[in-house]
């Protein structure tokens, strides 16, 4: 059976924001519009569940997306690491090497973060709950380090500052 996909975008607090998801689950998400290169079909009912949630997500009422994952376009200790990563719950950060330990496939620190710059499925499979040892660290999503910034202030585990309020 060939694989298709189908795409939604939806305006969050952090910018617009676009899914990409195949007949098994979530394949994409990120800021600027996706393309898998897989045959694209119109299926407003197959994104339907995941915009639901984020925007649930976004409006505070939502703490673990139920979409279903699809893993099967990421491969190796790159598909371990983000499953790994899968399951860090709202409001907790681990460091880059605490998701190295975590994921057992020893890759160091610092190509733990070249698999976060790279995650394809930011929010859902929370890349913004990583932190360097000293540090917020990097993000390249939405507009960077201030978008992590707002997520992890937004799932409770920074405290928002005068500019938030």
């Amino acid at each position: 059976m060939m694989t298709t996909v189908a795409y939604a975008a939806l305006p969050t607090p952090v910018g617009a924001f676009h899914v990409a998801v195949t007949e098994d689950g979530l394949a994409a998400t990120g800021w600027r519009p996706l393309a898998l290169g897989l045959d694209e079909v119109h299926d407003p009912d197959r994104t339907a569940g995941v915009v639901a949630e984020l925007n649930r997500y976004f409006a505070g009422e939502l703490r673990e997306f139920e979409t279903p994952v699809d893993w099967r376009l990421m491969a190796g200790s790159r598909v371990q690491v983000l499953r790994a990563l899968h399951r860090v719950p709202y409001g907790k950060v681990v460091t880059y090497g605490e998701l190295a330990t975590l994921s057992g496939t020893g890759v160091p620190a610092r190509g733990i973060g070249s698999i976060m710059g790279g995650n394809p499925i930011p929010i859902v499979v929370p890349c913004h709950r990583v932190l360097a040892a000293g540090g917020l660290g990097g993000f390249s999503g939405g507009v960077g380090v201030e978008t992590k910034r707002w997520l992890l202030t937004h799932e409770g585990y920074l405290q928002p500052t005068l500019l938030d309020l």
